[in-house]
């Protein structure tokens, strides 16, 4: 009998993998991405040390990149109907509590049709 293998649902540009390798070397570990479904949160992905945030019962992993988990709000998922999200990087300071990108960089999540940012 096989083991059957889930794709990731979560991929990313070169500029945010970039992005993660240097946070990881500047903090001195890894990260992970949650994609929260809260009323202040929801439209980018907040970057967190790994572990840092306690994920739940409505949080669905998409995948990793680079060994980075991302999470995603159950509902949101639902709500947002894509098969594969697109993790990439764009100018501006980042929301809330969330690690940067890297100088004046936050992290967004994009359907991969409609990528452009930092692509």
């Amino acid at each position: 009998m096989s083991k059957s293998v889930i794709s990731p649902r979560i991929t990313a540009t070169p500029a945010a993998r970039e992005a993660i390798t240097r946070l990881r070397a500047a903090r001195g570990g890894p990260v992970m991405f949650v994609q929260s479904g809260g009323c202040c949160a929801g439209s980018t992905p907040m970057c967190f040390p790994e572990g840092e945030f306690i994920v739940g019962d409505v949080d669905v992993l998409l995948g990793d990149i680079d060994g980075s988990p991302f999470y995603i709000d159950k509902r949101l998922d639902e709500a947002w109907h894509q098969d594969v999200f697109l993790l990439d990087v764009a100018e501006g300071p980042p929301e809330d509590f969330s690690l940067a990108a890297g100088d004046d960089l936050h992290f967004v999540t994009l359907s991969p049709g409609c990528a452009t940012p930092g692509s």
